[in-house]
This record gives structure tokens, sequence and C-alpha cells, in this order.
């Protein structure tokens, strides 16, 4: 991440597009392993997603900073994944273990994040693809934002209500009955 940002800062575009593809392999290659050979981990299932939001957050700061993407494309798309920590935080201190597993809308968002930010670095360093598509790679990227914010708000606060509730009915002897 922290080698990401310098490029960027350096203006290394050739450079900062061959460290994130590192990135996404290396993400890719420790997901399919870990699921092929039961290498997970509560540790690395919950680092992983945090380790994803850092970058994408990281590049898309950099980028805004170097003004290449707009301010609120980057503010919403750091905010999300502030409120999902913050939520996942929450959850754990007030409810107890999250089972995070990440939504096909959260996958969706997470590729055009990334196909936003290459092509984005590719239209700086060699003007190519059209800036139509980096427009729509950018609508994209803030639809998918929102409905992924959206979806893991309503997807863990329904899950923490019924939890809450069910904890309720327990502690006011609504529980099974022994005999």
């Amino acid at each position: 991440m922290i080698p990401i940002a310098l490029t960027l800062a350096h203006h290394q575009f050739i450079t900062t597009i061959g460290l994130f593809g590192v990135a996404a392999a290396s993400d890719a290659a420790d997901g399919f392993l870990a699921k092929r050979f039961g290498w997970q981990s509560a540790l690395g299932a919950i680092l992983d997603p945090i380790a994803d939001k850092l970058l994408l957050a990281t590049v898309f700061v950099m980028l805004a900073m170097l003004r290449l993407v707009p301010l609120w494309l980057m503010a919403t798309a750091v905010a999300r994944d502030v409120i999902i920590v913050l939520g996942a935080i929450a959850y754990r201190i007030f409810i107890g273990p999250i089972e995070g597993r990440p939504s096909m809308i959260s996958k969706l968002n997470t590729m055009c994040q990334a196909a936003f930010i290459v092509c984005v670095i590719g239209r700086e360093q060699f003007s190519v693809p059209a800036s139509w598509v980096a427009v729509m790679l950018g609508a994209l990227t803030f639809v998918t934002v929102l409905i992924s914010g959206i979806d893991y708000v309503l997807r863990y606060g329904r899950r923490a209500w019924q939890e809450t509730k069910s904890r309720r009915t327990l502690a006011a002897g609504g529980g099974p009955k022994l005999t």
C-alpha cells in the first residue's frame, strides 16, 4: 500500500499499475489457496478485507490529491469503507463475533473500483482508454459503492436487531422451558 502511494505521489504510473496488479494477483491467489486448502483463519477473515479496503482507500485518496478523480467520488468510496469497518467493530463489541462474507454487490464494487483505478492511471499515463470509459467506470463505481454500502448497513443492522431481540426474549424468560 505504501509503495503504491509513493509511486503515485511521484507520478510513476507504470510502476503503480504494476504494483497494483501484483497486489490484486496476490490477493486473488491468497483467497484461492485459503479456500482450496482450508487455510482460512478467523484473523485472516478480518485482516484480508481490511487490507483490501486500506489499499483501495489509499489509492483513491492519492488519486484525489493528484486531482485525477473527483473529491466527491473518493469521499464516497472511503466513507463506505469507514462505515463498514466501524459497523463491524461496533457489531463485534456489542453483539459478538461477526461472520463477514462479501455479497455479490460488494465483490462487483471492488472490481469496479479496481477497474476505475487502472483506467484513471492508464488515461493519465497513456491517454487510454477513452474518456467516456473513465466516466462510465466512475459512475458505475459510485453506484456500486452506494448500493453495497446500503446493503452492508441493512444486512448487518438486521442481524444486530434480530440478535438483540432474541437476547431480550431469552432474558425475559421467553426462551425454551426446561422441565
